[in-house]
């Protein structure tokens, strides 16, 4: 495009509406023959080609390809900067990548902080804790955060349950009441299984909890309760890593909230469970033993090397 519009002054005109014609449909040569570009136009096969070694090509086949690779060029950049971010260019050094994920990740965290109602975060805290179903729902991403979550209650007592897969979610959101607590988490609160999954949940009568970066969005709509977390989208999208930072500061709160709410009962099932695994885990003093016994045959085997000689 750019050799069309500097050699455009010095075209005839019937170069002209070729170079008209293209600077308006510039993706048209990867469509159109030459036949049909000439159409298009009003020329002539001839004046194309002619057109084509004006700009520097050697006919219409190698100017078909330098437009599809201009034309990849571009549609690349924009995929990166729709799948990957405007924050981090394809050549930017190693170290300032790091330094503008540290201060995107930094700035995420504490406008979430800021801005978080604590009120509600003890209101939601205390109906988990009083619940007798609390069901967590999230797709893709997400459903790593609702498993950590139903994870850490399950562990101090709550009867907790993630769901990531729609007909299963839906079975379990149907099966709720006014005793029950739903958490649905997506970053864009668009995620239409998790959509479903909380409506139901509300329809059995279940209080419901949107956790989304969007305050507009259908999960924020369909739900009791909006927590909202804070994340700049200039940077990693659509899949944001400092979104599921935000998304663990708030459920880490929670589970903490709930946990102090539940005091006796969370220290009593801390404990059993540490103790259920303890077997499976290496203490420091058997490595320690072990340590020292290599030492020892080291040392043994270092000795009798020395006598033998």
């Amino acid at each position: 495009m750019n050799r069309i519009q500097a050699k455009l002054p010095e075209m005839p005109a019937a170069m002209a509406k070729v170079a008209g014609y293209l600077l308006q449909h510039p993706a048209a040569p990867i469509q159109l023959s030459i036949l049909e570009l000439a159409e298009q136009t009003g020329t002539s096969a001839a004046t194309v080609t002619r057109f084509c070694r004006l700009l520097g090509y050697t006919g219409y086949v190698p100017f078909r390809v330098a437009i599809a690779g201009d034309a990849g060029r571009s549609d690349a950049k924009e995929s990166w900067k729709v799948d990957i971010g405007r924050a981090f260019g394809p050549d930017d050094a190693p170290e300032d990548v790091l330094s503008t994920l540290v201060n995107a990740h930094t700035r995420s965290l504490r406008e979430t902080a800021t801005v978080m109602d604590m009120a509600l975060m003890n209101k939601i805290a205390r109906r988990i804790a009083l619940s007798t179903h609390v069901d967590i729902y999230g797709i893709g991403g997400s459903a790593l955060m609702a498993k950590e979550m139903q994870s850490r209650l399950y562990r101090i007592g709550i009867n907790a349950h993630h769901w990531s897969e729609a007909h299963a979610g839906l079975t379990s959101a149907a099966i709720q009441d006014s005793t029950c607590l739903a958490i649905g988490i997506s970053n864009t609160g668009r995620t239409e299984e998790t959509i479903q999954m909380l409506r139901q949940a509300g329809a059995a009568g279940a209080m419901t909890v949107a956790l989304s970066n969007n305050p507009g969005s259908p999960l924020a709509e369909a739900a009791d309760l909006q927590i909202i977390t804070s994340v700049h989208e200039q940077f990693l999208q659509p899949d944001d890593l400092s979104a599921k930072h935000v998304q663990l500061l708030v459920l880490d709160l929670l589970y903490l909230l709930v946990a102090q709410l539940n005091f006796t009962q969370t220290t009593t099932k801390l404990a059993s469970s540490a103790m259920a695994v303890a077997p499976h885990r290496r203490s420091t003093r058997s490595t320690s033993r072990v340590d020292q016994h290599d030492s020892l045959y080291t040392a043994t085997s270092s000795r009798k090397r020395r006598n033998h000689v």
